[in-house]
């Protein structure tokens, strides 16, 4: 399609192959893969083409017909049939799978090369577009590493991920991708476990009973999740929950929102003490790690900084607050290599403190050097003077049984 290092390609899909296949290749040519939220309004969709450049499209059928009118002239869109388990998981027709009438078909494309024998240029991150809490979504850009910020990278997963504790792994890893590939740390941990050799299973959405099927047949040993398949998975009854085997679960990481001090401690009652836990995010990295009996000995904490991290509470001008001091954390993993955002480097500067990025979170440490978040800082309520954070009040409402989420 005549693109080169440095171009785009947008990826429009849900959990399927041809994420990977196509953003590998595009990676291979240098070229950017670019992950797009497939919940995408058209005028959404229109603004992040634009805004990335990209100059290819990749999409599945059923959702190329809402936006079809928003992609810019020029760009090459190649559309994917969408599989069974997809068709079956979201209730798709077969007419809305279909390769639409006149488009390019990508598996037939896609088959109709010979394998590529060039050498692979370096390959690039993914551009993640995020929003935090305002404005338009930011697309966060990483130059192609060099090879001491790709082991630095590799450092970071292979702790967050725990695929670098062999004992863990005597036989391998067996991962399963249960979240969007479109955010970040799903797409972070879609593409670690392919370029490590694991074996990955796709989800084409969660559902908790169909999890706890895929550990037992696949013989799952790790996962990455977030709070909320915590809360989904707790809310099945006891007779389900101990109808399948997960004894092969090894390692399992959660992160990317806070999550309720009686979630984690039902679900290491019910998986036991292998439920770990780290923060950061798009622009910082993985700057903190806590272990099941660290969270259980410090109930809350989402950790210590890593090696290679650094993070700092700060109050309003900029000072080092003491232990236990409520402010602003700002952090970043020196060595895995730096970003911006596409197209605006104002708002890049804007978020850099003192040489770390702010991601907009509140926090303190304790006198252990255990890092404690309370909420976004743009969250915050102030009611006669008293600072109330949301998520103290979510974790509340998570306790009782009315609740399905909060």
């Amino acid at each position: 399609l005549g693109l080169r290092a440095g171009d785009g390609v947008a990826l429009c899909l849900r959990n399927d192959f041809a994420f990977y296949e196509a953003g590998m290749g595009a990676g291979q040519l240098g070229v950017y893969p670019v992950a797009m939220n497939w919940h995408c309004t058209r005028d959404e969709a229109a603004y992040l083409l634009r805004d990335s450049g990209a100059k290819a499209l990749v999409i599945h059928a059923d959702l190329l017909a809402p936006i079809r009118d928003a992609i810019p002239e020029g760009v090459h869109v190649l559309v994917v049939p969408v599989p069974p388990e997809i068709r079956a998981a979201y209730g798709l027709s077969d007419a809305q799978a279909r390769v639409p009438e006149g488009m390019t078909d990508w598996e037939r494309w896609r088959d109709g090369f010979e394998p590529r024998q060039a050498p692979p240029e370096q390959m690039p991150a993914a551009i993640i577009y995020t929003s935090g809490t305002t404005g338009r979504p930011k697309g966060v850009r990483r130059s192609a590493r060099t090879p001491q910020e790709l082991a630095g990278a590799a450092r970071v997963f292979e702790r967050s991920y725990g695929f670098g504790d062999q004992r863990l792994n005597p036989e391998g890893v067996v991962t399963a991708v249960v979240g969007p590939v479109y955010h970040s740390a799903p797409n972070a941990h879609a593409s670690y476990s392919y370029r490590s050799g694991a074996d990955v299973v796709i989800m084409p959405r969660f559902d908790p009973e169909e999890l706890l099927r895929l550990i037992e047949k696949h013989r799952i040993t790790h996962l990455n999740m977030v709070p909320i398949m915590f809360n989904r998975l707790l809310k099945l009854s006891e007779q389900v929950r101990r109808r399948y085997d997960l004894s092969s679960l090894r390692f399992v990481a959660h992160a990317a929102a806070p999550c309720s001090p009686a979630v984690k401690r039902a679900m290491i009652d019910w998986w036991g003490p292998i439920i770990n836990e780290y923060y950061g995010s798009t622009e910082m990295s993985n700057v903190t790690f806590c272990t099941a009996q660290e969270w259980l000995d410090h109930p809350g904490t989402v950790g210590r900084v890593v090696p290679g991290a650094e993070v700092r509470i700060v109050d309003a001008q900029g000072n080092d607050l003491p232990p236990r001091a409520v402010g602003e954390v700002i952090g970043r993993v020196h060595d895995v290599g730096d970003f911006t955002y596409h197209g605006d480097p104002g708002k890049r500067r804007a978020v850099e403190k003192q040489g770390l990025i702010s991601p907009g979170d509140v926090g303190y440490f304790d006198e252990d050097g255990l890092l404690y978040l309370c909420d976004r800082a743009n969250d915050m309520i102030i009611s006669g003077g008293v600072n109330i954070y949301p998520a103290q009040i979510e974790a509340q409402l998570q306790r009782m049984p009315e609740v399905a989420d909060c």
